[in-house]
């Protein structure tokens, strides 16, 4: 199989996932979610600590229209397919599927990870998706963001730079 076959066949279909979990019975699944509109290295420390935490990682990304409802209407820079194509080229993420809500709780739902991560903003409890993950017997841990780290400080700076 070729690089390029293997970074597609990342990218799970909603139709796919159920068939994809049932495959990995006994793996500890790490689930995170996010937008991730233009990698940084924020993203990528992120990413690999969330992957530390357990035998793979799946990530949940946010659609077009999901991003757009969370960051207004100039975003996302980069398309759901271009995001996802460059997110599967790391060699810490495992599978990839898009979600339309806000909140990814019918990913989580058919993943049912052991472990599901956010970043350090976040307080676990206080996550939607906090009581979903629990139900399944699984976990929700929260990662240190590294600090000065963001896609919204790369596009202030963009701004002031161009």
């Amino acid at each position: 199989m070729s690089y390029f076959t293997s970074l597609a066949g990342k990218i799970i279909s909603e139709d796919r996932i159920v068939g994809k979990r049932n495959s990995l019975e006994g793996k500890k699944i790490v689930f995170t979610n996010g937008c991730f509109d233009i990698l940084h290295p924020g993203h990528v420390e992120y990413l690999s600590r969330a992957r530390d935490l357990g035998d793979l990682l799946w990530l949940g990304l946010n659609s077009d229209l999901s991003v757009q409802r969370l960051k207004g209407p100039t975003r996302p820079i980069n398309s759901l397919e271009d995001r996802a194509k460059v997110l599967s080229g790391l060699a810490c993420i495992d599978f990839i599927s898009s979600f339309e809500e806000e909140t990814p709780l019918n990913l989580i739902q058919k993943i049912r990870p052991s472990i599901h991560t956010k970043g350090g903003d976040y307080l676990a409890e206080k996550l939607p998706e906090y009581g979903l993950v629990k139900s399944l017997g699984g976990e929700v841990v929260i990662l240190p963001f590294l600090p000065g780290k963001s896609t919204t400080s790369i596009l202030e700076k963009a701004k002031t730079h161009l």
